[in-house]
């Protein structure tokens, strides 16, 4: 199969493949501001936010899920989030992913085949693989602060599933804006006590004996094997 690459609208095949990407180019460029490049990249930013505003005004109740791309089908884990998107589903919310392969693909997977609405919110890789098959809305995105405002925004709670370092990103930016009370009333499941145990173990041993976290910001965190008591935990959907 031909491999692709996503660009924002644009797709590169073959030899036309961009090796960088377009978070990448901004990031790396330090010191002045660079006039040839600067400005207009400011106005594909504000396109990116845009587009997205436009795409998901009219989502409704929603939940992110999060979780490791590379969990195979096989994995238990697979199907347990396609139980958390099909249960989402079935409590009137829809279900937001990276809208990449494993935990997403099956949180999606889960949701479509239950009836409801599932949105997947690309990101512009070099490792990218596309949007999986069971995203009925999906926006692609070529810069990553753009994509996580869209996550926030329009979900009211979060559930992970195991995952890596973008997992790991993701859990972390939304319990940071809850304890700073950019958002509230926000909600945040763990699935698979084993898988987290450790994390929290060090939160609680380390960070909180270190002061560095209070009691409250522990709080925070559920912990379930249980997909549909992580549904449950989300509430009821809200206009």
């Amino acid at each position: 199969m031909t491999r692709s690459h996503r660009k924002g609208p644009v797709t590169q095949r073959r030899d036309r493949i961009d090796p960088t990407t377009t978070d990448q180019r901004l990031l790396d460029s330090h010191g002045r501001l660079d006039t040839h490049s600067d400005h207009w990249r400011v106005l594909r930013i504000q396109a990116e936010f845009v587009e997205g505003f436009d795409a998901l005004a009219d989502l409704g109740p929603a939940i992110g899920v999060f979780g490791s791309a590379r969990t195979a089908p096989e994995d238990p884990f697979y199907a347990r989030a396609e139980a958390v998107g099909r249960g989402l589903a079935e409590a009137g919310f829809a279900v937001i992913t990276g809208g990449g392969p494993g935990v997403m693909e099956a949180a999606n997977k889960g949701a479509s085949l239950a009836g409801g609405l599932s949105v997947g919110l690309g990101i512009e890789l070099p490792f990218e693989s596309g949007l999986n098959e069971w995203v009925d809305i999906g926006v692609d995105f070529r810069y990553f602060f753009a994509r996580k405002t869209m996550f926030v925004k329009y979900a009211q709670g979060f559930i992970v599933l195991p995952g890596g370092l973008g997992t790991l990103d993701e859990l972390f930016e939304a319990v940071t804006l809850a304890q700073t009370q950019k958002v509230t009333t926000f909600p945040v499941v763990l699935v698979g006590v084993a898988y987290w145990s450790g994390l929290m173990a060090w939160l609680r041993d380390t960070v909180l004996a270190d002061g560095k976290i209070s009691a409250a910001d522990l709080d925070r965190f559920v912990l379930t094997d249980d997909p549909a008591e992580a549904v449950a935990l989300m509430g009821e959907p809200r206009a």
